[in-house]
């Protein structure tokens, strides 16, 4: 078996073996990192050979004087110099199975049977040639579409032909002149015929009256059937620079599928360790799995109290709390980040906020609401935790009740059990629940 036969099966045991996602997510250790993500594996340590390259003799036999002979009891076993550990003192180093943020979002979206997602591109990344299916009025002589020439001719060969023998004996009903005979031919045989071909006819018609009416000339004369006509059409194709088209490959667009995902985090003195821990536990997952379904993402981290400023990404899981709270300022950050970096014309835009439900007088209806919907984004989300159902204020339901749009997803978190529901509300957005 090879090195990467032993490799596959690793993380084929691994998989099976390692800590159950849901669980890791609610009560796990969430790294900081963001190209890989380690969940621990539910498994002893695999035994291992050690090689030496000093010569110990064989198998059992040190050096020295005292040693057993072979065969000699070796007695009790004696106690060491050191004080040693008790059993189970400390745990053992565990193993990791390492997962990608793209093997993360496709195992998040079995465990929460998430719809798929199907990230929206806005800016072209790649033109393809697809099959020849355009035609244009200009090419390369070699694309020349002999089949639309071809067809072109037949239909103008058709729609001038006519029937002059018909013509003949239409000019010798009775009581008819050339515009009656015009008429008719033009409306009942749908000949192609210009007024002047018809008078040229006449002139080489005797005048006798042959036939009552149109009717009775139309019971008596068989004429060209419509086979006939087609037959004499197609041997007499006259082909026109008008009908010239040219095959050019259809172009397939692929698009870049970028996307920014804007963090907004409540860092008032009323967020204490458990509610930080609670808005962690959503966004960061939140974070790996948006990662792992879009070739390009950024994220913005902004932090607020009564004022707001964006941070750095550990700093935004990290701060301690402090100050009033006045949500809108983070917004009015956010708002103007996305429109200097992020045009909405080319980037998937994700805002995703979190706090204890809080907020400064007004401020959710008069000017947090405005401008969250002021900012085109996929879908907005606030995440409101308040562990064990603490505290009176309810800015989810505000939201709920005054936000117009319907791209909003909120969650309640109570405790780490809510947790996947929360990440579900949100990602099922993206699949148009």
């Amino acid at each position: 078996m090879g090195i990467r036969e032993d490799y596959r099966r690793f993380k084929k045991i691994g998989k099976k073996q390692r800590q159950d996602l849901g669980e890791f997510i609610k009560k796990g250790d969430l790294a900081e990192r963001f190209d890989s993500i380690k969940i621990p594996i539910k498994i002893v340590d695999l035994p291992e050979f050690e090689y030496s390259r000093i010569d110990m003799g064989g198998i059992g036999q040190g050096k020295g004087e005292g040693q057993p002979k072979p065969g000699q009891p070796v007695g009790k076993p004696q106690k060491g110099d050191g004080d040693g550990d008790e059993p189970g003192d400390e745990s053992g180093e565990h193993g990791y199975y390492d997962m990608d943020p793209e093997e993360f979002a496709k195992e998040l979206e079995k465990e929460l049977e998430l719809p798929e997602m199907e990230p929206k591109g806005k800016k072209v990344k790649e033109e393809n040639l697809g099959a020849y299916k355009e035609r244009a009025r200009n090419g390369p002589r070699a694309n020349l579409d002999m089949d639309h020439l071809f067809k072109k001719g037949v239909q103008r060969a058709i729609a001038g032909f006519y029937d002059e023998e018909y013509i003949e004996e239409a000019l010798k009903v009775k009581d008819q002149d050339l515009d009656s005979v015009f008429h008719h031919i033009l409306s009942e045989k749908n000949y192609n015929l210009p007024f002047s071909k018809l008078k040229m006819i006449a002139e080489n018609v005797e005048d006798e009256e042959k036939y009552e009416s149109f009717e009775e000339l139309d019971e008596d004369y068989v004429g060209l059937s419509r086979f006939d006509i087609v037959q004499e059409a197609v041997t007499n194709i006259e082909v026109s620079p008008e009908d010239e088209r040219y095959k050019h490959p259809e172009i397939k667009k692929e698009y870049e599928k970028n996307a920014v995902v804007v963090n907004i985090r409540d860092c008032s003195g009323s967020m204490g360790e458990k509610k930080r821990d609670l808005i962690k536990r959503v966004f960061v997952p939140l974070d790996w799995y948006l990662q792992g379904k879009y070739e390009k993402a950024e994220f913005v981290y902004i932090a607020h109290d009564h004022s707001a400023e964006e941070v750095q990404r550990n700093e935004f899981f990290t701060m301690k709390s402090s100050g009033g709270t006045r949500v809108s300022s983070a917004y009015e950050v956010a708002k103007e980040i996305l429109e200097e970096k992020y045009p909405w014309s080319e980037w998937n835009r994700y805002v995703f906020a979190g706090g204890d439900g809080e907020n400064y007088s007004d401020d959710t209806v008069n000017k947090m609401v405005p401008l969250m919907e002021d900012i085109d984004a996929n879908y907005h989300a606030y995440v409101q935790v308040k562990p064990n159902g603490t505290g009176y204020a309810d800015l989810a339901s505000d939201l709920e009740e005054h936000y117009s749009k319907k791209n909003l997803a909120v969650s309640n978190v109570e405790s780490a059990e809510d947790v996947m529901f929360a990440i579900y509300n949100i990602l099922s957005k993206e699949g148009g629940e």
